[in-house]
């Protein structure tokens, strides 16, 4: 059964403490529960004999293959970890293309052949299972009727503990792939690009310190969301089932002060915070960020910088802990990128960088970067890789949900360029022209007197930007809220350990015919500055003026729509580029891009319809309503003499008749091109005409209602409106 507006106005208005399922916070410090419900190397010491916990550290660095014996250990000693705690069941958490996680639970109980019970969990459960892989999206990798897949366990990232209904289960974060070993998740990729990226960048870091053994990624990722009552959440269809109002008049206030940016976090909000803040930390997601976003009713968590593949692993799970931490607060979070018309989507940037077992951070400039041989190899060399594959990392962020917000006021447009701030340009500059640069770069911003003084960054940020230099990493700023950070990251490791791959190469030639290894360093460096300049841009990456210059001038696309967008995947640069580096092979690429086109089309088609049921089961009957009522009074003031004083009556039924009529012709036209896309055969084209086709009317759709809301009386609206859900608390 459905809820009506003013029954969720009355359950929302009549909120209590007593409503709230809040359990109460620990009132200790965070570093006194911090990963109490992941099996670390604190646990592993703990429950496991010191050489397999060596062995097993030592896998996890990738500094050796892990033994069957040693899983044996480590599944025996998970185990009791887990029950000791009071687990009862263990699941193989992975993360298939549908885009969220999966996990199928087994229960430790067994019984023996003479009908004693044990409880069970050995190395063959904990490295391997069998998961019913039919029903999840394979793009053609395997027949439906072919229904095995495998999970195999990731030792890189460590299980972890859910608490839910009372219950406790062990999760152990693992691969998804098919029978014949074909990757089927986001993870495998990512891990083999990781491990590309290393093998690439050793040798480089090799050339400045010997003692680099080592080179990882890092990411640190920021989640944007929305919070509205649950009330709300459940009285609006489209939010239920597309994740966004597809229709809804803006609020008169909304965004225009912006004072709900960095503003007082609400009471009840920050109650919600703090409870799946102290989850989080139980499950070591080092969250540390909290505040208010620009749009009224939105929020930003951000964490500490970690591993790339354990951050991937913890902003998965982070949005499913912040989903069911908001179910007891009596909250809806909304992860989608654009659940709200007129004000500033969300978000997900992906803060990226390279560190060394040395502690190094290679994108860090130090107090002279000019100097700094090292920063400017891994500097340029990245900027070199987003100039080679721009449109291939466009790629890695399109979703149906994301074409919403790039370009937007909030968000950087789709055409890829590279922000790195005035003095980093200059140094460029300096370094391509052959002159010395300025050393010290940081300057001092001398304040008021009795204030101490400040100390100015290297370089500016730039929100236009979609890729920018941010001081000591870059951020891509075009990830949505509601994707797997494993994919861009994917994409950003491969291009750059192929592009130092390219580099090492290049100096390696010139030196071995005498050129002392730093000069033909910096030749290579300047003949990069010079290819790659193109892609740098300093300025406002809203104007109309830059899209010009990009794309007539400076020859860049601009992939505004997914469809097209995705093409970058299968163009035969991307294919050799994901081939020869091993991340994907070819079976694996193209069935990627076929998914992600029919989950495109998929969301279009769902989308379409949920607007359908809206017009024909709200919209419309609350129209007719209302003209009804005005009908009936113009028909009263007329049967009484007072025929002067309609003229509001009957222009407004003028009005709302117009708009029903253009509402009904415009989804009856809708049906028939949604019809007419599924027909067209194969995947990119249905995508391409549910885009082209599809979306306009829908939009043309949303118009209609939105003036329809906009003239009807408040009482014969039945759909929850906007300044309710954002402003309502």
């Amino acid at each position: 059964m459905s809820i009506t507006r003013f029954s969720a106005l009355d359950i929302q208005s009549n909120r209590s403490n007593l409503d709230l399922n809040i359990p109460e916070l620990p009132a200790e410090n965070i570093a006194s529960f911090f990963g109490e419900n992941v099996f670390d190397e604190k646990a592993m010491k703990e429950y496991m004999p010191e050489k397999e916990y060596l062995n097993i550290m030592a896998s996890i660095q990738g500094r050796a293959k892990l033994t069957y014996e040693v899983a044996e250990v480590v599944a025996d000693a998970m185990k009791r970890w887990a029950m000791d705690r009071g687990a009862t069941h263990y699941a193989h958490w992975f993360q298939p293309w549908t885009g969220k996680t999966a996990e199928k639970h087994d229960s430790f109980f067994n019984l023996t052949p003479d009908g004693n019970v044990v409880e069970e969990f050995g190395a063959g459960a904990l490295v391997q299972q069998e998961p019913d892989g039919s029903s999840f999206p394979k793009g053609g990798l395997r027949s439906t009727f072919e229904a095995r897949g495998y999970t195999g366990w990731d030792p890189s990232s460590p299980a972890f503990l859910i608490e839910t209904a009372d219950g406790i289960t062990l999760c152990i974060p693992t691969i998804f792939i098919t029978y014949n070993g074909d990757a089927q998740d986001f993870k495998l990729p990512l891990l083999r690009s990781i491990a590309f990226l290393e093998k690439a960048a050793l040798p480089v870091c090799q050339w400045f310190d010997k003692d680099v053994t080592r080179v990882y990624t890092t990411l640190g990722w920021e989640q944007e969301y929305f919070l509205i009552d649950e009330a709300f959440h459940n009285a609006r269809p489209d939010l239920m089932m597309t994740g966004r109002t597809l229709i809804g008049k803006y609020s008169a206030k909304n965004q225009q002060l912006e004072d709900h940016y960095f503003g007082s976090i609400p009471e009840r909000v920050y109650a919600y915070m703090r409870d799946f803040e102290t989850e989080c930390h139980k499950l070591a997601i080092p969250v540390r960020t909290r505040h208010n976003e620009v749009a009224p009713g939105q929020y930003e968590v951000a964490p500490v910088f970690e591993e790339c593949n354990v951050a991937v692993d913890h902003n998965t799970l982070l949005m499913d802990v912040m989903e069911r931490v908001a179910r007891r607060h009596r909250l809806k979070v909304l992860l989608h990128e654009k659940p709200f018309a007129g004000i500033n989507g969300s978000g997900k940037h992906n803060n990226w960088s390279m560190s060394t077992n040395t502690g190094k951070n290679l994108l860090s400039p130090g107090k002279e970067p000019g100097k700094n041989l090292r920063f400017l190899t891994f500097f340029v060399n990245t900027i070199m890789a987003v100039y080679e594959h721009a449109d291939l990392l466009r790629a890695s962020t399109a979703t149906a949900s994301n074409d919403h917000r790039l370009g937007a006021n909030e968000a950087p447009p789709a055409i890829i360029s590279i922000f790195i701030g005035q003095e980093m340009f200059n140094l460029l500059n300096h370094i391509e022209k052959g002159k010395s640069a300025k050393n010290d770069i940081k300057q001092v911003l001398d304040l008021l007197g009795n204030l101490p003084d400040l100390e100015q960054d290297n370089t500016d940020r730039n929100r236009t930007s979609p890729f920018a230099f941010t001081g000591n990493k870059f951020e891509i700023r075009m990830v949505g809220s509601t994707a797997n950070c494993a994919q861009p990251m994917t994409t950003l490791n491969t291009m750059m350990g192929d592009q130092l791959l390219k580099f090492y190469s290049e100096v390696e030639k010139m030196t071995s015919r005498g050129k002392d290894r730093d000069e033909a360093i910096l030749v290579v460096i300047r003949n990069y500055i010079k290819k790659s300049k193109s892609i740098i841009f300093e300025g406002d990456g809203y104007s109309d003026e830059w899209k010009e210059e990009a794309t007539k001038v400076r020859g860049f696309h601009n992939n505004t729509t997914t469809p097209t967008a995705l093409d970058a995947y299968i163009h035969e640069k991307s294919e050799k580029l994901f081939t020869s580096t091993g991340v994907m092979n070819s079976r694996e690429l193209h069935a990627f891009h076929d998914v992600l086109l029919e989950n495109y089309s998929l969301k279009i088609d769902i989308e379409s319809k949920v607007l359908e049921e809206l017009c024909f089961n709200y919209v419309l009957p609350d129209a007719v309503q209302f003209q009804s009522r005005l009908a009936e009074n113009v028909s009263l003031l007329n049967k009484i003499g007072i025929d002067k004083s309609t003229s509001y009556q009957t222009e407004t039924i003028k009005k709302a008749g117009k708009l029903i009529e253009k509402i009904y012709d415009s989804v009856e036209k809708m049906k028939d091109c949604r019809e007419k896309a599924h027909n067209m055969g194969d995947s990119r084209s249905t995508a391409i005409a549910f885009c082209e086709n599809v979306k306009p009317i829908m939009e043309d759709i949303r118009d209609y209602a939105d003036e329809l809301e906009h003239l009807s009386d408040d009482k014969s609206w039945g759909l929850v409106k906007y300044r309710e859900m954002l402003f309502l608390r």
